[in-house]
C-alpha cells in the first residue's frame, strides 16, 4: 500500500476523534471515559491503516497495567510508538508530550482536554509544575507515559535519558513500568514522512521498578538500572 493513503487516513482519523473532545471540552461535558475510548479507537484505527503485527513479550508485567497505574517510561524510536503503545496498553494511558504539539490545530485543544501533559523543556519551573499536575492523573486511575530520550533516535540507540519522568515517578510515589520498543522506526524512521506498511513490531514490558528503593539521593542509579533494563531487550548491535 502506498504511504499516502495511510498518512491521510490517519490524520482523518486523528480529526475524527479530536474534534467532538474539544467541543465536549468548551460544553463542559468532556469525560475520562470518552477520552480513553476515543483514543483506543484512534490507536486501533491507526495501527490497522499500516497493518502492523504487534508482538508482546512480558505480558505478566502488562497485566499489572489493568489494576495499577504505572509512570511508564519506555525508548523512542518512532511517531508511531504513541499508536503501538496506546493499542496494547489495557489500562487508562496519557502521554508527556512537548508543548511545540498542543500547537497544532484542533489535535492540540484535544490533548490538552484528554490529559495529556504539555512539557516545556525550555522552561523549568514550567516543567515542573506540568509534571506536578500531571500527578492528578494517577488519582483519576491514569497512567503516565514518558519517553525520557525528549526526541526520538535516528538509528534506534537509546541516547541520554533525562531526569524528570524519575523525579516525576518518585514524587508521585508510584512505580515505573520500563518497556522496550522494537521496530516502529522501520514503520515510520525519525525525520521521514513516508509509512511502510505490514511491518511487525515488538512491545517488550519489563518487570515494574520502586523509584523508593532508590529514593532522590540515588536518583542516578535509578535511572542507570531503567535504561540499562530497556537496552537489554534491543538488539545486539543497538546495545553499542
Amino acid at each position: 500500500m502506498h504511504w499516502l493513503p495511510i498518512v491521510l487516513g490517519t490524520w482523518n482519523e486523528t480529526m475524527r476523534v479530536c474534534a467532538p473532545t474539544v467541543i465536549d471540552a468548551a460544553l463542559g461535558r468532556v469525560t475520562k471515559d470518552k477520552c480513553d475510548k476515543r483514543l483506543e479507537e484512534w490507536a486501533a484505527t491507526a495501527v490497522r491503516l499500516a497493518d502492523i503485527k504487534i508482538h508482546v513479550r512480558g505480558e505478566e508485567n502488562l497485566d499489572l497495567a489493568r489494576d495499577e497505574q504505572f509512570v511508564v517510561i519506555s525508548n523512542h524510536q518512532s511517531s508511531y510508538d504513541i499508536f503501538v503503545l496506546m493499542h496494547a496498553y489495557p489500562g487508562s494511558l496519557r502521554m508527556v508530550a512537548k508543548k511545540q504539539m498542543f500547537s497544532i490545530p484542533v489535535m492540540g485543544g484535544a490533548m490538552k482536554a484528554a490529559g495529556f501533559v504539555s512539557l516545556d523543556r525550555g522552561n523549568h519551573e514550567r516543567a515542573r509544575t506540568a509534571l506536578r499536575e500531571a500527578q492528578a492523573s494517577f488519582a483519576r486511575g491514569t497512567s503516565v507515559w514518558i519517553a525520557p530520550e525528549g526526541t526520538r533516535s535516528d538509528d534506534g540507540r537509546l541516547l541520554p535519558f533525562k531526569k524528570g519522568g524519575f523525579i516525576f515517578a518518585l514524587n508521585a510515589g508510584v512505580r515505573i513500568l520500563p518497556v522496550t520498543v522494537l521496530g516502529t522506526r522501520h514503520v515510520l524512521p525519525s525525520k521521514d514522512h513516508r509509512v511502510r506498511a505490514g511491518k511487525s513490531v515488538e512491545l517488550v514490558f519489563h518487570a515494574p521498578v520502586d523509584p523508593s528503593a532508590y529514593g532522590y539521593d540515588r536518583r542516578d542509579e535509578l535511572v542507570s538500572h531503567v535504561r540499562e533494563t530497556i537496552v537489554s531487550a534491543q538488539p545486539a548491535e543497538l546495545q553499542t
